[in-house]
């Protein structure tokens, strides 16, 4: 069994891929969307943010705070199905991404 300080930096480490994998497919953004497209009640807030800004301004924010500040993580993640299906009929594959996500759910989930 591994301690949550393993866990916490094995999480960490997939944040950092995630993020690099969003830079090198050039879909890392400079600028935050406008306040109001955070306050969607839709899954993934796909009515006001693409799934790549969903990644970066409210997954990635959210899972750093949480392993900065110490806190407990989520025990269910299922962010890289998602991942899959917006990259389905895209240019870019995107199959780096998806694996550094499906890492970070398996290790949330704990399998």
């Amino acid at each position: 069994m591994t301690d949550s300080g393993d866990i916490m930096g094995q999480v960490a480490d997939c944040l950092l891929g995630i993020e690099m994998e969003l830079r090198k497919l050039d879909l890392w953004e400079a600028e935050r969307p406008p306040e109001k497209a955070f306050q969607s009640t839709e899954p993934f807030s796909l009515d006001t943010l693409t799934f790549t800004q969903w990644v970066q301004f409210v997954f990635l924010e959210r899972m750093k705070l949480i392993v900065e500040n110490g806190h407990p993580l989520p025990s269910v993640s299922g962010v890289a199905p998602m991942a899959g299906e917006y990259f389905r009929g895209r240019p870019e594959s995107g199959q780096a991404l998806i694996r550094e996500l499906y890492a970070i759910d398996q290790l949330l989930s704990g399998s």
